[in-house]
Parts: structure tokens; C-alpha cells; sequence
């Protein structure tokens, strides 16, 4: 799923890339997708893409943005994957749309279990994720502070937990439930415990994983259980994701546990990660 240190990552790439690239055919779903999501009729894409020029990428929270010639926007977000290839590599056989440009390189999407690909034009985006991720402060910015941090708190309800609190309702867009399990083991709360129980030393311990996972990963060029634009895992070894939770706790040797939580497996140790009953 694309989380923040993957959307900072893959829009780098785009503007290393793909800038200047010219748009010549557009190919759509060789395989439908019923949760890929489109904002408009896809078969209508070609009329809005073809012969524009790729100018630069951003991206906020969970979406990347292609800026495009004409004032065309481009988007992907959540479980999409962007591949590029170069033109003497094969075609994939399955994809929910295919760019080629005017070098014989093309561009691939595909969607693992669901996902946004949107094309708009005169850059009106009426995607209300989207407005949220671009409106949002980044959090690995200097701007988002323990301060505006403890407001998710101030605002919390009684049962809220620290992994809704963290992954859920884009309360930190880009921040989902696979980051969201190394921040928990980094500060040691359990992803389960009551936010309106933690003391003010567990906050800002909270606070400051926050911070230093999501720029470890994106220094890195994103987690080892994702791939970047050139079909790369990233350089970022998860601590506690579906490919290590078999291995004892890195901290202290204890066994890790899998469960089923609020829509998505989470990972913790035990000893590490203390549930502190209110």
C-alpha cells in the first residue's frame, strides 16, 4: 500500500524519471479490477493524456500527483503500484492502465486490493482523500510538532486505541497500518492501548518514533515489503511486518504475536509493548 515514505519516494523517482516524457498511447485494464476506483470513465483517459508532457510529481499522504502539460493532474493513491519499463522489456500481461511514451518506455499500474487512478482536468480534483493528504501538514516536517501531535489526543474518544489513533481516518494522512507498526514497537506502546491512558512521557516517546521511523523509511526508499518504480523493494527492513513476525523480538527475544485488528493484522511483542490497562 502506498504510506508516506512510499509516496516521497516514488514521486522523487517520477521527477528523476519521467519528467519530460511525452504521453503517446494510453491502454486500459487488461484485467478489470472492481476496487480500483476511477473518477471518471477510463476509457475517456486517452482524450485527456494523450500528447501531454509529464512536468514534475508530488506527493501528500497516501496520493502522488503527475503534473501534466495542459493542466492535466494525474493521481494515484493507496494500493496502486506504478512500474516503469524500459521499451525492450516485456508487457505484463495483467494491468489497470498502461502509459507508453515517446521513447518506447511505458508505464504500468496495477492494484493489489484496491486503489485510486484519476486523471483531471484544468487540475479540479473533487477527491475528498486527496484534499484531506494535500491540506494535511506533513508530518516529517518541521511544522507538525508535539503540540499539534497532542491535539489527536485532546480530540480522542475514551476507546480509542493507539493504532486507530495512528492508521485510521486519516488522522496523519500517508500514516496507514503498515508503518504504523514499527512507530508502535519503536516507542514500545502496544497498538492496542487506550490513547487517553498513556502518560505524557509515552506521547512524546509516540511523537518522536512517529518522526524517526517515517524518515528512516523514506531515507531508505521505502519498506522492504513494498516496490518503487523500478520494481525495487525498498531499502527499509521492516522491524515488525508480514515478512519478519515469525522472527523473535529484535529487543528482548520474546515471541511476536499476529492479530486481526481494526481491518488489518498488527504485530507486537508482548514484553516490549506493554498494554497498560485503564
Amino acid at each position: 500500500m502506498l504510506e508516506l515514505p512510499e509516496v516521497l519516494t516514488l514521486s522523487k523517482q517520477i521527477n528523476d524519471t519521467l519528467c519530460g516524457k511525452t504521453i503517446t498511447q494510453v491502454f486500459n485494464a487488461t484485467k478489470p479490477h472492481k476496487f480500483t476506483f476511477y473518477n471518471s470513465d477510463p476509457l475517456e483517459y486517452c482524450k485527456l493524456l494523450i500528447g501531454k508532457t509529464i512536468l514534475s510529481s508530488q506527493g501528500y499522504g497516501m496520493f502522488v500527483d503527475f503534473l501534466l502539460s495542459d493542466n492535466i493532474t494525474m493521481n494515484i493513491g493507496d494500493g496502486v503500484s506504478a512500474r516503469y519499463y524500459h521499451p525492450e522489456e516485456k508487457i505484463p500481461a495483467n494491468y489497470q492502465l498502461l502509459l507508453t511514451f515517446d521513447d518506447d518506455s511505458f508505464l504500468v499500474f496495477t492494484v493489489a486490493m484496491y486503489g485510486f487512478i484519476n486523471v483531471y482536468a484544468n487540475n479540479i480534483i473533487d477527491n475528498k482523500y486527496y484534499q484531506i493528504s494535500k491540506e494535511s501538514i506533513c508530518p516529517l516536517s518541521e511544522e507538525y510538532t508535539i503540540n499539534r501531535f497532542e491535539q489527536l489526543f485532546a480530540d480522542a474518544k475514551k476507546a480509542l486505541t493507539a493504532k486507530a489513533l495512528l492508521a485510521t481516518e486519516q488522522r496523519i494522512p500517508g500514516v496507514g497500518n503498515g508503518v504504523t507498526q514499527d512507530i508502535l514497537f519503536n516507542a514500545q506502546v502496544h497498538p492496542k492501548q487506550k490513547v487517553l491512558a498513556m502518560p505524557d512521557a509515552k506521547k512524546q516517546a509516540l511523537f518522536n518514533s512517529l518522526k524517526e521511523t517515517l524518515m528512516n523509511m523514506t531515507l531508505a526508499g521505502g519498506r522492504d515489503t513494498q516496490t518503487d518504480l523500478y520494481g525495487n523493494n525498498g531499502g527499509y527492513q521492516t522491524i515488525l511486518s508480514a515478512k519478519t513476525w515469525k522472527n523473535p523480538c529484535p529487543r528482548c527475544g520474546s515471541r511476536i504475536v499476529k492479530e486481526a485488528y481494526l481491518g488489518g493484522s498488527v504485530y507486537y511483542c508482548p514484553e516490549c509493548q506493554v498494554w497498560t490497562q485503564a
